[in-house]
């Protein structure tokens, strides 16, 4: 457990943490201890004022301090010597550090003593540690550094002393969904200094890539710096976190929190080593019909959760294998819903807004309505669904090998459909019925995913029934 705060506290701090602390008794004699011990609860300096860009700020009033509050019992050192510099009490800070406290300990928040001195206009007490060496421009968990908070509290002779010594005042800016009540602040609200985003070349924006949160491997994805100040970027951003926010199914990909206080911005989502659907299918090629069928189940079960969702349904638009992710266990988890951005024309029908900018002729698994900008309902999922079957049971895409662009066209334009070849001794008939319905020119034909859950469970009652997979098909909580 301490080994796991320490890494925490380290990451995104660019200066020595301090490696132990001391307690103080009234005779000023020191016992070492550990500083990252959990039992303690005196990690977060909480004493005047707090970071000026801490979206929480609480003031002494709040927290009860006395103007001349004596030292605290049981503060380790690190403790110790920010509420000396929240006091001004220049002798105890210069006694501290004589002993040997590092100038540059930081409790929880990563604020150090001259971020409290800052605070608090306690210009001796900055003289002080910026003559120890206090690392200047240090960074608090929300970016702050020891200027910022001087010249957000009015202290201007501090300031004007930072700045002569060289102080950085980096420009802060509000996230788009900054909050201005402390109230608001989301609970699922995540430390950036959580995050360890692994740097990997390739990586397109707007795109997951791998990080670590707690030493969990997870993924994330940051919102562009560029796109601050464009407001339907901005509203895309919410509304996909407000739709993973509240998901809550075996097979939709688990949302872990969210960065929205703090620059940049980011979205955690759970990791799923294996991929997606897709690169699995490449690597593959034909399914066999137990994994066919338990695939196509996990499918339908995710998008049936999506379709039902209250007070309106989530159409997903974009269901294609690369959205389909494969857990640890080889379960499928449904990603990418709500990036696409829809006009609702009556209580079931919908348009694509601005529909050149959203949808990728290339994309041969939307449904022709989408890829005609007609008015549709959320049976352009189902379509989908039945293009993604086809695959998992033939190990080809659809009319192999056409280039994306032509098979979209051939599908949504000239309403063609490929043969299903798969032999019936292989796959049971009642497939090749529900893929040609899923995928039908008339809406009317294709069925909910409800009625595709039943069809799909009655046809693996059947075949386990009649002996065709023994056991190579099981349910997951079999």
């Amino acid at each position: 457990m301490e080994k796991n705060v320490a890494a925490q506290l380290k990451r995104g701090i660019s200066r020595q943490f301090s490696t132990g602390s001391m307690r103080r008794t009234l005779s000023r004699q020191f016992t070492r201890q550990s500083s990252l011990d959990p039992r303690r609860n005196n990690m977060r300096f909480s004493f005047g004022r707090q970071s000026s860009l801490d979206p929480i700020r609480r003031s002494p009033e709040s927290l009860g301090c006395e103007p001349k509050m004596s030292v605290p019992e049981n503060l380790d050192s690190t403790m110790q010597l920010l509420f000396m510099a929240s006091k001004g009490d220049v002798d105890g800070v210069e006694e501290l550090l004589d002993e040997g406290i590092d100038v540059n300990s930081i409790d929880l928040d990563g604020r150090t003593a001259l971020h409290i001195a800052s605070c608090e206009g306690h210009y001796d007490v900055v003289k002080v540690l910026l003559s120890r060496r206090a690392n200047i421009d240090a960074r608090d968990r929300w970016g702050s550094t020891a200027a910022v908070d001087a010249k957000y509290y009015g202290n201007s002779e501090v300031y004007n002393l930072l700045k002569a010594r060289g102080a950085k005042a980096p420009k802060t800016r509000k996230t788009p969904m900054t909050v201005g009540n402390p109230k608001e602040v989301p609970e699922y609200e995540l430390n950036p200094l959580e995050l360890q985003v692994r740097k990997v070349d390739g990586i397109s924006k707007g795109t997951y890539q791998v990080a670590k949160w707690n030493e969990t491997r997870v993924s994330v994805k940051i919102f562009d710096k560029d796109s601050y100040s464009d407001p339907e970027r901005v509203n895309a951003f919410n509304h996909e976190l407000t739709l993973l926010a509240k998901a809550r199914h075996p097979n939709i990909v688990q949302f872990v929190g969210a960065v929205t206080q703090n620059l940049p911005m980011m979205i955690v989502v759970e990791h799923n080593p294996r991929g997606d659907l897709g690169g699995y299918l490449q690597k593959k090629g034909r399914l066999s019909p137990s994994k066919a069928l338990r695939f196509a189940l996990d499918i339908a079960r995710g998008m049936n959760y999506l379709h039902e969702c209250k007070p309106d349904p989530v159409i997903h638009c974009d269901l294609r294998p690369k959205n389909i992710l494969l857990d640890r266990g080889g379960q499928l988890k449904i990603c990418g819903f709500g990036l696409i951005k829809l006009s609702k024309i009556s209580e079931d029908d919908f348009k694509v807004a601005k529909h050149e900018a959203h949808i990728d002729k290339s994309n041969y698994y939307v449904a022709p309505e989408i890829y005609k900008d007609n008015i549709f309902d959320k049976r352009v999922d189902v379509h989908s669904f039945g293009v993604i079957l086809y695959e998992m049971t033939e190990g080809v895409s659809i009319f192999h090998p056409k280039s994306p662009e032509e098979i979209a066209e051939s599908i949504c334009m000239e309403g063609r459909r490929p043969t299903i070849k798969t032999k019936s001794k292989s796959y049971p008939p009642e497939l090749k019925e529900l893929i040609e319905e899923c995928w039908h020119p008339d809406i009317s034909v294709r069925p909910t995913f409800f009625e595709i859950i039943f069809r799909l469970e009655i046809i693996v009652a059947n075949c386990s029934k009649q002996g065709w997979w023994k056991d190579t098909f099981k349910f997951p909580w079999k």
